[in-house]
């Protein structure tokens, strides 16, 4: 069985950020997989920014990630990048920490405009890691994300585009365990 690490780098606690990448995690989890959610802004500040890998929350945090087979990065989009909180946590793994794993690279964003902020700012960040295959990125619109009475409604477009992705995901899955 696979054991898939979503890694969401918002700052913010109602992040529509990570309602998708819970999403993404229960659509594994479909599939007999142990999913894991890793929210980097509950990790505490000053050891995180001061890179203490020792600290036992930010060594915790680092097991997940080798233990892991399948890692999802969630992050929003700033400024045409993804967000520094996730870099930081990037910065903390070592020089190959993603070899032997998927990655599916997410973010979400206001605008279609910030699309290759994937490809050209994250994708290089997770080559560089030593990734065993990276699939699709998946960029979903703000307003496709939609939030009510506990519910999370993804619209049909960014529905489709997730659908497809997971299952990429998925099979690369398949070629790790």
């Amino acid at each position: 069985m696979s054991n898939v690490l979503v890694i969401s780098g918002s700052p913010s606690p109602m992040s529509k950020t990570e309602l998708v990448g819970d999403h993404v995690a229960r659509r594994l989890a479909e599939y007999e997989w142990h999913t894991g959610h890793l929210r980097v802004r509950t990790l505490p500040a000053t050891p995180l920014l001061h890179a203490h890998a020792a600290h036992p929350a930010i060594a915790a945090a680092l097991d997940q990630v080798s233990r892991a087979d399948g890692i999802v990065l969630a992050t929003p989009t700033y400024k045409a990048s993804f967000s520094g909180l996730l870099k930081t946590f990037l910065d903390l793994l070592p020089q190959y920490g993603f070899t032997h794993k998927a990655v599916l690279p997410l973010a979400t964003g206001g605008s279609a405009a910030h699309v290759l902020a994937l490809d050209y700012a994250l994708r290089p960040v997770v080559h560089s890691l030593g990734a065993r295959h990276v699939v699709q990125s998946v960029f979903v619109l703000d307003k496709h994300v939609v939030h009510e009475d506990g519910n999370l409604h993804i619209g049909q477009s960014g529905s489709v585009m997730l659908d497809a992705v997971i299952e990429q995901f998925r099979k690369a899955l398949v070629g790790t365990s």
